[in-house]
């Protein structure tokens, strides 16, 4: 269905068949995009929701954002569509592509120490 001034809004079959495909973490919920970040306690929340805010403002694309101890939750949503666009999957591509972002292995960064009173992210907990 292509919604006022042809932007697309992709059916709930569709968008979840391209976040399958695509954003194998992210899942549809009550016609949003989701995706719940586990991470270390409150600092790793303001660090979190502040990065992902900076792309949004840059994209001029704004999620909802829910924040609690440990927890960051995304919902993405093209509002003045009523429903799921390109934007949507857009901006949760780049939100994915930041916060799975590690140092490579040249050794230039280190990235934090294998030690859990350093680390930001709960690796293996993608979703609550």
């Amino acid at each position: 269905m292509t919604g006022k001034g042809g932007l697309r809004v992709y059916g709930e079959r569709e968008a979840a068949a391209r976040l399958a495909a695509e954003l194998p973490r992210w899942e549809i919920a009550e016609g949003h995009l989701r995706r719940c970040y586990r991470v270390q306690g409150w600092k790793s929340v303001l660090l979190l929701a502040g990065a992902i805010g900076h792309l949004a403002e840059q994209a001029w694309h704004h999620p909802e954002l829910r924040l609690s101890w440990g927890r960051v939750e995304v919902r993405l949503r093209t509002h003045e569509r009523h429903g799921i666009t390109e934007r949507d999957f857009a901006l949760a591509r780049r939100i994915e592509e930041l916060v799975t972002w590690r140092p490579g292995p040249d050794g230039t960064l280190e990235g934090t120490p294998d030690d859990p009173r350093f680390a930001y992210l709960r690796e293996g907990s993608p979703r609550d």
